[in-house]
């Protein structure tokens, strides 16, 4: 069962910043999940929320700011005074952390809220850029832009869902792949018939390690942890 670090090594760090993409990079697990909106002026930015309120020591909707006003603000003060000056980066400040490593990057695209027009399609030209195309993995709610990932731009992608009350398998299907990322409980209740059914399930997010050992006796596939060290050294 593969590990995934949670926006980084979120549980010790401050989320979504080059501190917790840092120490990710240092382990041997699968790879990192990061969430990416679009500035004001089109940049791709890491961060999870719509708004920096919570994660940093501004206000406001990420798209209503250029990238030169998200940069002045502190993304770690929040997390603890050892992280007081860390800074919402860039998606390609954080490609360049894994630049030497092998781990797979999952990007989820936060267009379920607000469509950011055209973000599918620079993330895929900044990952061609960076020699990342066959590291990546686009993931979203917003369903339309899994779909393009996958059909216009043959990029892999996963049908991320909290709840689906259809035949997820079938649903999967005409969007155009089987990788499911869902949520614990989710997975807990149906994971091991979406396995029999050849998909690939990976599981959101997983910290207690009773739960990641049941999740890796129905064969999933892997977890999104934000202790990704701790559990690496419990599960291996």
């Amino acid at each position: 069962m593969k590990i995934f670090a949670h926006r980084g090594s979120s549980g010790t760090h401050p989320e979504n910043t080059l501190a917790a993409f840092q120490k990710a990079a240092e382990l041997p697990v699968a790879g990192v999940e990061l969430d990416v909106h679009l500035s004001k002026d089109g940049e791709l930015i890491v961060i999870h929320d719509e708004k920096v309120n919570r994660t940093t020591n501004g206000k406001g909707y990420v798209k209503d700011l250029t990238l030169a006003e998200l940069k002045n603000l502190d993304a770690g003060n929040w997390k603890g005074e050892e992280w007081v000056g860390e800074k919402i980066p860039t998606l390609a400040e954080v490609l360049d952390v894994f630049a030497e490593t092998s781990h797979i990057i999952n990007v989820e695209l936060k267009t379920d809220i607000f469509p950011y027009e055209g973000a599918v399609g620079k993330v895929i030209e900044l990952a061609a850029d960076k020699h990342f195309s066959g590291r990546i993995v686009i993931s979203s709610f917003n369903h339309l832009d899994v779909q393009q990932a996958l059909q216009v731009h043959h990029a892999r992608a996963a049908l991320l869902a909290s709840n689906i009350l259809v035949d997820i398998t079938d649903y999967a299907k005409s969007i155009g792949t089987n990788r499911l990322h869902l949520s614990l409980p989710y997975a807990l209740r149906h994971g091991a018939q979406l396995v029999e059914k050849g998909c690939k399930v990976y599981v959101y997010t997983v910290n207690s390690l009773d739960y990641a050992k049941q999740l890796q006796a129905i064969g999933v596939h892997g977890i999104f942890t934000d202790f990704p060290e701790n559990m690496w050294e419990q599960l291996k």
